[in-house]
């Protein structure tokens, strides 16, 4: 693995770490103690963070430090497919949801 192979996993796995959480750039920042403009630098692969920076990091997605250098881990096409089709449909689902029961404490309030 070359060096812009290690930036492509540091920045493709930092997002990923990230939006799995559902965090913002923002919310990371704050954990790792940066600014917003020096994270969106990292996962474009522009800036090559600090050894402390990556500590911080690592720390605040409560992950092993060489676990954000981690390869992708292929999936076939038809697999990543049924996931995107299957999370799609969950957050359908969670959103329809979420409307109803506001509807439904809405109309008890009134």
């Amino acid at each position: 693995m070359d060096g812009r192979e290690l930036r492509m996993a540091l920045s493709r796995n930092l997002k990923l770490f990230r939006k799995y959480r559902n965090w913002s750039q923002a919310d990371l920042a704050e954990k790792a103690g940066i600014s917003v403009t020096y994270l969106s630098d990292i996962e474009r692969g522009n800036k090559w963070p600090h050894p402390d920076i990556l500590a911080n990091l690592a720390t605040a997605f409560n992950v092993e430090g060489y676990e954000m250098f981690k390869p992708e881990e292929k999936l076939p096409n038809d697999v990543r497919n049924i996931i995107h089709k299957l999370a799609g449909d969950i957050t359908a689902s969670i959103n329809k949801t979420v409307l109803n029961v506001c509807e439904e404490y809405t109309q008890e309030k009134i």
